[in-house]
């Protein structure tokens, strides 16, 4: 974990994708790499998202690429098997958080409380995604646990451009997690100078 958590802090944010045609990874991996966000986490909320990450690995073996709403094992197997770096997932499911340890592949859990929180630190566990952040008390919460717990997060759900100042202001989160620089309705229409310019504006804000 130390690797993708260097690699996180690093980038400072991470594109959340819901990609619904296969076609559109590769596209959408070039707008990312070109604009300075070599990274994405395609979330298994559709069907191809697996094939997703295998066109996207194949055409840019260097990029982070991350495989998110990940909620059964089996998912896990065909994320690894498509080239994922690490998996994220929604909630703390202490059978997937278990399956990856033993396959060696990194894994971000959701947390939204100190008793969850507590729970990841008993697997072995510090790098933790704050999920949903904002309808679970946003910045003051993350405060409230990182004062507490000697844990990392990276906060997703509710984060913009507007807030992610004040999120990346709190010292245990590595990274944010995001649509608005990556929304599905601009990728379903092909609109990558678009995407693009969000893209650039994103990577702009955490310069």
């Amino acid at each position: 974990m130390t690797c993708l958590n260097t690699q996180l802090a690093d980038l400072k944010v991470v594109p959340v994708i819901a990609i619904n045609k296969v076609e559109d990874a590769v596209p959408l991996g070039r707008v990312l790499v070109e604009n300075g966000l070599p990274c994405a986490e395609i979330t298994f909320r559709t069907e191809c998202a697996a094939q997703a990450m295998a066109a996207m690995r194949a055409a840019f073996p260097e990029m982070l690429i991350g495989a998110g709403t990940v909620l059964t094992n089996e998912q896990v197997d065909q994320a690894v098997a498509a080239g994922a770096d690490f998996i994220v997932s929604p909630g703390f499911n202490p059978r997937t958080v278990q399956y990856c340890i033993d396959k060696s592949v990194p894994i971000v859990p959701g947390v939204n409380n100190p008793s969850l929180v507590e729970q990841a630190m008993e697997m072995g566990l510090r790098t933790l995604k704050f999920f949903p952040a904002e309808p679970s008390g946003g910045v003051a919460m993350l405060k409230a646990m990182s004062a507490v717990y000697p844990v990392q997060f990276m906060p997703t759900g509710g984060v913009s451009l507007s807030n992610l100042d004040a999120y990346l202001s709190v010292s245990s989160v590595l990274a944010c997690g995001g649509t608005w620089m990556v929304p599905t309705s601009l990728i379903d229409e092909g609109k990558w100078d678009e995407l693009g310019e969000l893209v650039k504006d994103a990577v702009a804000r955490v310069a």
